[in-house]
């Protein structure tokens, strides 16, 4: 039987149309990356959930035993979730991770390394940019502990907008008077 053209045209439209759908991706396909990297976010979460539950055992148990070792081994622990965290959930649960971070910096203070916590305190800062946390009575972690730690090391108590209770700003400023003699 003799091809008209018209019946060529078709033919060809539809072996090109035929081997274009060999070659386009399924549509599903681009779900399948989608699906992959919120698996591998929700891994990285439970795997940071863990470690943290781990490191905040530790820290009870420091405060059960008053061991300044043991606030250190959690400090340690609860520092080391959050570097291993990776990039693919690094914004995730940012108010579950800021609590933890700052139960390593309590723990480095409470454990006696200063220095420790005020390089917390520095990575806390550059992780959660203009975000803070607060203890119940309101008062700001942040400035809570930036004025533990000036005092700490012999300057002044701090006075003006800090937002410590007024218990913690009495006790500061005493321990600063006692310092200068």
């Amino acid at each position: 039987m003799p091809r008209t053209p018209a019946a060529s045209t078709v033919l060809i439209a539809l072996t090109c149309a035929g081997l274009a759908g060999c070659l386009a991706p399924p549509p599903d396909a681009a779900g399948i990356g989608f699906r992959e990297a919120r698996f591998q976010e929700a891994q990285a979460m439970r795997d940071w959930r863990a470690c943290r539950d781990q490191g905040m055992e530790l820290d009870r148990q420091a405060a059960q035993a008053g061991s300044p070792a043991r606030y250190l081994s959690a400090a340690r622990v609860l520092e080391g979730c959050e570097s291993e965290l990776g990039a693919e959930a690094a914004a995730l649960a940012p108010e579950e991770r800021m609590h933890a971070y700052g139960t390593a910096i309590q723990a480095r203070l409470k454990g006696g390394d200063p220095d420790g916590a005020r390089t917390g305190l520095e990575r806390f800062q550059a992780a959660f940019p203009e975000r803070d946390l607060y203890f119940d009575d309101g008062t700001s972690f942040i400035d809570s502990v930036s004025a533990v730690l000036t005092v700490g090391a012999g300057a002044a108590a701090p006075r003006g907008p800090a937002n410590v209770t007024g218990a913690l700003g009495d006790e500061l400023r005493r321990l600063a008077r006692w310092r200068r003699g």
